[in-house]
């Protein structure tokens, strides 16, 4: 396990007597390991077409390492000096020249000299002619001269490793690149500027801050410790218990922005699913046919509601069937509406009210759910209390009656409006260390209101807070978070 900092130094200097807390070895977390660090950070030279596939005008050949400038002056051909001797952020246009001399394309090299780079190490970039060939010759060419291929993410790895950004910093790269909506990109963007790096560093010190008093406070006798000392350190400790709470509660728009909402469209067969996704897509994706059973598997399409990207799937419908192919439909649907932020469930009010309506909606939470009555061209058959605890639509799909009442109440259920700004939303694996942190914090402070006999243990829940919190940046970390991490980047 590898921390990146030495949290002792960051408490500051301390007026109270801390010797009885040195001995017993509460003060702050391990130190930087940093010839563990060094070795993590491989010094293999590496390697990766940094374009997406298919037809562009150009294409990216990316290297950092410490063998980045040799390989260039072994591969490129142009006028004047070799690659190695110019100075940082220079380009010049030449060759790549093969293994046999042949020429493999006319490109630009870009030289950027560590640590003024994205990785802080020496970096070479090919720009080459797009397609699908001329970056693969340029790769395997590389590739021979003795690069390794990069891992996922590994650009990345290194430049955190390295100490140009940080964990979140990191994380918020795949975020910008995978981001669907302009809100999402804002609040990628955020993130890499440092805005939820901050909010975490200022509780994290906080948080050291009351560990250390309570260690240096170790030191008192008993009732020597002054009433005021003790209010403070408890009214410090419930502030970063109230502002991690509130940062961890930023997850659920997080989510919304980042992984976009999985609404679900279900119902009993032929009450105007597909229909219903449509009409919201405003395209024909689903074949809608008066035969009962036509969607037998899920569909799903995105769209976009003020900004926020929405994954909307139609299912089968929620009938009893003999057909193997249609009860497996049927488990699939019941497994969506389950994981669902939102389910539309529509009804046919032109028919009599079936049992199964009712069976379908009794335990799905009213806050996650909309009825949708449709059909209301016809006459109403429908029972009129039925679905009354429920956000309830009446429409007529087959002509566009009531469309727009189902789209506001998606934005309301879904809270879309709520935020526009660019924000600080977590995601979920800062979440998981956000709840750690408060629940170890609650733990401590439990303890110190017990007595000062409990002080010892209760900086000890407060150092592994303080932990938590730093595993959130990456101050403190280990290999298989990193990999858990890096493995989504694309390569």
């Amino acid at each position: 396990m590898f921390q990146a900092a030495d949290p002792e130094k960051e408490i500051g200097n301390r007026n109270r007597a801390r010797s009885r807390a040195s001995r017993s070895g509460l003060i702050g977390l391990p130190a930087q390991d940093y010839s563990a660090v060094l070795m993590d950070i491989s010094h293999d030279t590496i390697a990766a077409i940094a374009t997406a596939p298919g037809m562009s005008a150009l294409a990216v050949v990316r290297i950092s390492g410490p063998g980045s400038l040799a390989l260039a002056d072994g591969v490129f051909s142009g006028a004047g000096q070799s690659p190695s001797m110019w100075p940082g952020n220079t380009f010049h246009r030449g060759l790549i020249i093969g293994k046999d001399g042949a020429v493999l394309d006319e490109v630009i090299l870009l030289v950027m000299r560590g640590p003024k780079s994205y990785t802080r190490e020496d970096v070479v970039e090919i720009q080459c002619h797009g397609g699908a060939r001329s970056a693969a010759r340029i790769m395997k060419r590389v590739l021979d001269m003795g690069a390794r291929l990069a891992q996922p993410g590994e650009f990345t790895r290194r430049a955190f490793l390295n100490g140009r950004i940080d964990l979140a910093q990191a994380e918020s790269i795949m975020d910008l690149i995978s981001a669907a909506t302009d809100r999402a990109f804002s609040a990628a963007l955020e993130q890499l500027n440092g805005r939820l790096s901050r909010e975490i560093n200022r509780i994290y010190e906080q948080v050291l801050s009351s560990c250390a008093d309570i260690e240096a406070s170790l030191d008192f006798l008993d009732d020597e410790l002054p009433q005021e000392v003790g209010k403070e350190i408890i009214k410090n400790i419930q502030a970063s218990i109230k502002e991690v709470e509130l940062l961890a509660q930023t997850w659920n728009e997080g989510h919304l922005v980042r992984d976009g909402a999985l609404v679900v469209i279900s119902g009993r067969p032929n009450a105007g699913k597909s229909t219903l996704m449509n009409a919201l897509l405003g395209k024909d994706r689903a074949i809608v046919s008066h035969i009962p059973g036509t969607t037998r598997d899920t569909i799903e399409e995105q769209f976009v509601i003020e900004d926020v990207m929405i994954r909307l799937v139609d299912t089968a419908g929620l009938g009893d069937s003999s057909c193997s192919i249609e009860q497996d439909g049927v488990r699939r649907a019941r497994a969506l509406m389950s994981n669902s932020d939102l389910m539309l469930y529509i009804v046919d009010a032109s028919q009599a009210m079936h049992p199964d309506d009712m069976g379908n909606i009794v335990n799905q939470d009213p806050g996650k759910t909309v009825i949708i009555l449709n059909k209301s061209d016809l006459p109403s058959k429908i029972d009129p209390d039925f679905g009354a605890s429920f956000s309830r639509i009446t429409t007529s799909l087959i002509n566009g009656q009531g469309l727009d009442a189902v789209k506001k109440a998606i934005v309301e259920k879904l809270r879309i409006g709520l935020c526009h700004e660019p924000m600080t939303i977590v995601s979920e694996r800062h979440r998981q260390k956000l709840n750690k942190a408060s629940d170890a914090l609650k733990q401590g402070i439990e303890l110190i209101l017990s007595g000062d006999e409990f002080l010892a243990p209760a900086a000890s829940y407060l150092r592994e807070a303080a932990e938590s919190l730093a595993e959130i940046t990456g101050r403190r970390y280990y290999e298989e978070m990193l990999d858990n991490v890096f493995s989504r980047f694309c390569i």
